[in-house]
């Protein structure tokens, strides 16, 4: 059984995900996958290249990130030739790694599930939820971001609403880390069980 597991930025998907695999479930991150496909020497990486230029890649032969984003904001149509490049890739890697597990069920994390449309065949959807302004202020001190730059980067993702539509399964991260620990640890005995059937 595979529980994709989404949220909007800094809503605390990987206090979440850290969670369940302390309690010994399989996570599979498609965050950790992406880098991944665009490595050095990848297929991933060539294919950024021959789209993008060459100037999307650094002196040691890696990824410039800072110019990748940069492209993706001021160029029309950026953002969905580069989805064309990694989704694809993410998908097969993180679905041959899914067959290669023999748990019960497993989480699989899925920043952009809504967005990307990717694995809507997932059995169960969980979304970690916190409001919009929560989600700034954490954004503005974890990544010393700007008021506009958090609010930038929440209107770039799918909204709350259209997450919580999706959701079979939803986690308030509003509180402490033992009250978000106590709702996994429920979620984690819930999936064990319908798993079972």
């Amino acid at each position: 059984m595979v529980i994709a597991l989404t949220g909007g930025v800094a809503s605390g998907k990987t206090a979440v995900s850290d969670r369940f695999a302390e309690l010994g479930v399989p996570v599979i991150d498609t965050d950790v996958i992406a880098r991944e496909v665009v490595a050095s020497g990848s297929g991933g990486l060539a294919a950024i290249e021959a789209a993008f230029g060459s100037d999307m890649i650094t002196a040691e032969g890696t990824l410039d990130r800072p110019a990748l984003r940069r492209k993706i904001f001021d160029e029309p149509g950026a953002r969905t030739r580069l989805e064309d490049i990694l989704h694809p890739r993410i998908a097969e890697q993180a679905r041959r790694r899914l067959n290669e597990l023999d748990g019960s069920y497993a989480i699989l994390v899925v920043p952009l599930l809504v967005e990307s449309g990717l694995f809507s065949d997932a059995d169960r959807v969980l979304v970690v939820d916190v409001p919009a302004d929560v989600q700034i202020s954490r954004l503005m001190r974890r990544d010393g971001s700007t008021r506009e730059q958090a609010e930038a980067m929440l209107a770039a993702q799918a909204s709350r609403e259209q997450r919580l539509a999706k959701a079979d399964d939803v986690i308030e991260n509003t509180g402490p880390l033992e009250e978000l620990h106590r709702r996994v640890d429920e979620l984690a005995g819930k999936y064990h069980e319908l798993s079972a059937h």
